[in-house]
């Protein structure tokens, strides 16, 4: 029996850029040819911080869009929405009865965020275990997450842990399942870790205007055109090595410790922007088709709930006899 998979992505804007894809997706791709793999849309999450409701629902769709048109395939992995599958938030709730306070506290997402001034409620502070609740309603065995996310599953593995204590064996532990190497944390930017929430991210499927011109805008050092510049931890070069052979990307550093060649960051970051053209070609025409037919895409949403019904049942009706809050006669 092969393993159960679950991951997703909040949409909380309608596009997934290239730390979601080279942190997450990309490997999602990979794991969905072992079977068992479940990614869903997390609209429940994005409303920490999507408050207007027609953007919300243009978000969804486009992440949608993106995780099929990147190669997510409805015949080898269940894709569906978070809000279709609203046990998540019963089973949230349970597992809030016996989540330590100093567990919630200790999580570095949290206090990240609010130390970036984004403004602190308790959805965003209960993150972890509305988490937990996607995680253990599939009973999912790994989580694939950026090294970042590794100690929401430590905090699921925890709050299972308790469960089981209490009530028997329920769920089994999930394991993170973390991509190593350069590509399990993406540069925005500013250099600092990819992120929507801090307004640093090069988004895939933007317009070529607007992506050139999110490419050009990447921070760098006052050297100029004439100057030897440093590749290593260029941001710049950091991304290009997530798009471009690896030829490519000793040429650009080549080029960056020369002097005198006229060889600027302006030139670099063209070279940026034409690879991650390149590299998403075939994913940007097939999320154009998507887009043009909203039918196709509704229907691998309601097909991926409709599958996941079961499973989700089962889970409920476990913890419900575990609790004592429905017993089997009822269920029957």
């Amino acid at each position: 029996m092969s393993q159960v998979t679950l991951s997703g992505l909040t949409p909380t804007s309608s596009g997934i850029h290239l730390g979601n894809y080279f942190g997450a997706v990309r490997q999602w791709i990979d794991l969905q040819k072992e079977g068992g793999a479940h990614y869903f849309i997390a609209t429940y999450h994005a409303l920490t911080s999507v408050k207007d409701p027609e953007v919300l629902a243009g978000n969804i769709f486009g992440v949608a869009c993106d995780y099929l048109a990147l190669g997510l395939d409805p015949e080898k992995a269940l894709i569906y929405r978070q809000e279709d599958v609203p046990e998540v938030c019963e089973l949230s709730w349970i597992l809030s009865t016996l989540t330590p306070m100093g567990l919630l506290e200790r999580c570095h997402a949290y206090k990240d965020k609010v130390e970036k001034g984004i403004s602190a409620d308790h959805g965003l502070f209960a993150y972890p275990v509305l988490m937990a609740a996607d995680i253990l309603i599939v009973r999912s065995h790994r989580v694939p997450v950026g090294q970042d996310q590794k100690q929401h599953v430590e905090v699921t593995r925890d709050i299972a842990g308790k469960f089981n204590q209490l009530y028997g064996d329920v769920f089994p532990l999930p394991e993170p399942f973390i991509l190593e190497g350069n590509a399990a944390k993406v540069p925005g930017i500013d250099g600092q870790k990819m992120s929507k929430s801090y307004g640093n991210d090069l988004g895939i499927f933007e317009p070529e205007k607007k992506l050139r011109k999110r490419v050009m805008s990447i921070i760098t050092d006052s050297q100029g055109v004439d100057d030897p510049k440093e590749p290593e931890g260029n941001t710049i070069v950091d991304l290009f090595k997530l798009v471009a052979s690896e030829e490519k990307v000793e040429e650009m550093a080549e080029k960056m410790r020369s002097s005198g060649i006229g060889y600027g960051y302006g030139h670099a970051k063209q070279e940026l922007y034409e690879a991650i053209l390149e590299h998403f070609a075939d994913a940007r025409t097939r999320r154009i088709e998507l887009v043009n037919n909203p039918d196709k895409v509704e229907e691998i949403l309601h097909e991926g709930a409709r599958k996941i019904r079961p499973v989700v049942e089962e889970t409920m009706e476990a913890v419900h006899n575990a609790l004592g809050i429905r017993s089997r006669s009822r269920n029957a």
